[in-house]
Formats: structure tokens, sequence, C-alpha cells
């Protein structure tokens, strides 16, 4: 059962590999983004959207993290 789940595992992994690459190769178009007057150089879409991506999966999780902590003090403070 453990040979399964690590399979399993390894074939979603794969999977998703699979599906950035495949993501990667189809915008290979390039873009320049302007922020507040300031311009990036040009690179190809998928770059900034996985950035994006990976910026959001690093915040979330601590965000998170930090709304369950004041709730739980905001629980405690309610409870004394």
């Amino acid at each position: 059962m453990h040979n399964l789940k690590r399979m399993l595992f390894a074939l979603l992994l794969l999977a998703i590999a699979a599906v950035v690459v495949f993501f990667v190769l189809e915008n290979q178009q390039s873009v320049a983004l302007v922020l507040f007057g300031w311009s990036a150089p040009a690179v190809p879409l998928a770059i900034p959207v996985l950035a994006a991506l990976l910026l959001g999966l690093g915040v979330g999780p601590v965000l998170g993290a930090y709304v369950a902590m004041r709730s739980k003090r905001r629980m405690r403070r309610s409870t004394i």
C-alpha cells in the first residue's frame, strides 16, 4: 500500500510538471510589464504568470496562519 501511494504521488508530480512545461511552451509571447513608470525587460508571458503563482502560493499560507493565530488570541481573550 505504501508503494502504491508513492507511485500515485510520483505520477501526480509528473503530471503537474508536464502541465507546467506545456504552459511555458504555449506562452512564449514577449511582454514588458510597467509598474509606477518602471519598465521591466520583455520576457515570455509564462515567466510573470508563474512568478505570480509562486508568490501567491507563498503568501497565502502565511496570511492564513496569521489570521488563524489572531482568531485564537481573540477566542482566548473572550473566554477569560
